[in-house]
């Protein structure tokens, strides 16, 4: 392709998965890495260096104006996924999530402006929605903070639509529901239980066990951004999800099963959120990434959800992929 592809949170779980996808479609990217004085690229270190070769690293902070600026010049789309995303975090860093979500947002979209960007692909989350009042839950729900990483999350979806109504950005919203697959964060659940696992724990520990989630596997996630990439619903919030509701409780047992493990799964206090920000219930209504994305997911329903499970327990149980989590810890 003649265009160039700007990706921030290139460095992290979602984001490198989609650089693969970007590369292997004909783009060339530009990736923003978060700097760090290690010198490291995240998770774009793991990447292939044959895919690797049409791909641009830029190391700096989406929270600096004229980093985000001087990366993103020359390239005509961009994809929008640098955040801070851990929701027990947010509850202590109130701030780093303020200053991330909200102004380093404001930032990729003021330099979108200003160099005349072709599309900018923001990525929102279901947590904006909170426990759902109606399921499934479409586009038109009722938006409610239950921590402060959703709040930040819904001021940045607001400005990301608000700079498409003023100034005529193209932007298209994508609200991913809960994304699952290889080199995602232990904090998640299905990383989580399968870490333990593979690190041989008596018991599973996690959170509560009663809510319900849509998991997608991270293919069929970058699968939609790609979809939309193509597409030209400017303006538009389009949830990414499959339509499967299942408990936290019945995927670990999921897993488990996938790993022929008999492990009992309990409830770890220290995991638990406050009990006004759970949210209780997630479950999406994906029929306007049908019409308007010609998107559906290739791992939907129990069954490809199983097999998504498959293929995440084949990456993580992988000694040199587990070697990446910190056995003991709890990853807020």
């Amino acid at each position: 392709m003649d265009k160039t592809t700007f990706v921030t949170g290139a460095d992290g779980f979602i984001g490198s998965h989609l650089v693969e996808a970007l590369v292997a479609a004909g783009h060339r990217v530009r990736a923003l890495s978060l700097y760090n004085s290690f010198g490291r690229w995240g998770w774009l270190d793991q990447i292939d260096a044959r895919v690797m070769q049409s791909v641009e690293v830029i190391t700096g902070d989406v929270r600096d104006t004229t980093v985000v600026r001087r990366a993103m010049q020359g390239s005509q789309y961009v994809m929008h996924l640098a955040a801070l995303i851990g929701i027990p975090y947010s509850y202590l860093a109130a701030q780093s999530y303020v200053d991330t979500n909200v102004s380093g947002t404001l930032n990729v979209l003021q330099a979108a402006r200003e160099l005349n960007v072709e599309k900018i692909i923001h990525t929102s989350t279901s947590e904006v929605y909170g426990s759902a009042q109606q399921v499934p839950i479409d586009e038109n729900h009722r938006l409610l903070a239950q921590s402060p990483y959703a709040a930040t999350k819904i001021a940045a979806d607001q400005l990301a639509l608000a700079y498409h109504a003023t100034y005529g950005l193209p932007v298209i919203v994508l609200r991913p529901f809960n994304t699952y697959g290889p080199r995602q964060s232990a904090r998640a659940v299905i990383p989580a239980v399968i870490s333990q696992l593979a690190n041989g724990a008596r018991e599973i520990k996690l959170g509560a066990l009663e809510p319900t989630r849509d998991f997608n596997y991270v293919a069929d996630t970058v699968g939609a951004f790609c979809a939309a990439l193509a597409s030209s619903a400017y303006g538009e919030v389009i949830n990414v999800g499959s339509g499967f509701e299942i408990s936290i409780g019945e995927v670990a047992r999921m897993i488990a099963g996938v790993m022929r493990k008999d492990t009992p799964i309990v409830s770890d206090p220290a995991r638990v959120r406050p009990q006004a920000s759970e949210v209780a219930r997630l479950v999406a209504n994906a029929d306007k990434a049908r019409r308007l994305l010609d998107y559906a997911p290739r791992y939907g329903g129990r069954a490809g959800l199983q097999q998504g499970i498959e293929a995440t327990v084949d990456w993580f149980t992988r000694p040199a992929n587990l070697a990446w989590y910190r056995k003991d810890d709890y990853a807020i």
